[in-house]
């Protein structure tokens, strides 16, 4: 009898801390499982989203062409108002009949080719030129101090204004037409490098001093990635610049071994007084421009924001 209230006086203590542990094994059973649904969640929203952009989003093209097609009704009804004539603002069809005279005189063909590649190369050699140069003023404190302002100066100044000296020095050549697009491009490319350089956080340079790197790869490897948006800003900005300039280049340097672009082929409306002409090379013009922004520019932006994770908050 005196050995029997020792067991039954351990029996209590011993139950409920059993009992804690199979209750704590049971809330992370509990928790784990909902860690997993919440995992599966969101591998699922992921998916989803995955799956979303692999669909053709309709509205991409649907609203541009529908708010082409109201700009001609627009363009069509003032025409057919009378309140201008014919001659002076001649309507879409007009406009269309003379690009199919155009292209059957081979002149559309001859001026497209021979603009779009002045322009892509022009554009090329100017990246070529401008993204070493950027780097080395984002780099360089002295030099970015001397060369900054002048390179701001030179991107407000029309390039249209080196026009006549360009003809001075190189004569009625595509040496002119290269050096005006040259001009218009360059400051652009190298500010837009700049400016990006700037945005960039100071750990990424620590990182790379830290892990070793020299002048070179810290510009290559580090500083370039990371400013990539805003020199793509510059890119964009410089094409537009240099697509600019050349349309001023071969609408005031006409003649000699300077070639039949759409500039030309709009100072040659202009000197017929031949609106229609005149209106296909505007429009000719603009499709250019508006096609390499869908085509080039458009998808690299949108893979860029995409691969940094800044596309879903954008509206593109």
């Amino acid at each position: 009898m005196p050995n029997n209230p020792a067991p039954l006086a351990e029996a209590p203590s011993t139950e409920p801390t059993e009992a804690r542990h199979i209750t704590a094994a049971l809330t992370r059973t509990s928790t784990g499982h909902e860690d997993l649904r919440q995992l599966e969640s969101g591998l699922d929203s992921l998916q989803s989203d995955a799956d979303r952009k692999d669909r053709i989003d309709w509205s991409r093209i649907l609203l541009p062409v529908a708010a082409l097609v109201v700009l001609v009704l627009a363009w069509q009804f003032y025409v057919s108002l009378g309140l201008k004539r014919r001659d002076l603002v001649p309507g879409p069809l007009d406009v269309l009949g003379q690009i199919g005279v155009l292209w059957g005189e081979g002149k559309l063909q001859e001026a497209v080719w021979t603009s779009l590649q002045r322009g892509l190369v022009g554009f090329l050699i100017s990246v070529a030129i401008a993204t070493p140069v950027g780097l080395l003023l984002s780099q360089v404190a002295p030099l970015r101090r001397a060369f900054g302002p002048l390179i701001s100066g030179l991107q407000v100044l029309p390039s249209v204004a080196w026009v006549p000296a360009a003809i001075i020095w190189f004569g009625l050549t595509d040496a002119t037409v290269y050096f005006v697009v040259f001009m218009g491009a360059i400051p652009s490319i190298i500010n837009g490098l700049i400016s990006g350089v700037d945005q960039i956080p100071p750990q990424y340079r620590r990182v790379g001093t830290v892990l070793g790197a020299s002048r070179l790869q810290m510009a290559l490897q580090i500083i370039l990635p990371a400013a990539l948006p805003g020199y793509l800003g510059g890119l964009k900005q410089g094409w537009a610049f240099s697509w600019r300039s050349l349309m001023a280049a071969e609408i005031i340097a006409v003649g000699g071994t300077i070639g039949f672009g759409l500039g030309s082929l709009l100072d040659q409306g202009r000197i017929l007084s031949d609106m229609s002409v005149v209106m296909s090379a505007i429009l000719l013009i603009l499709a250019v421009g508006i096609l390499i922004e869908l085509l080039v520019f458009g998808p690299i932006e949108k893979r860029l924001l995409r691969s940094r994770g800044l596309l879903s908050g954008s509206t593109r």
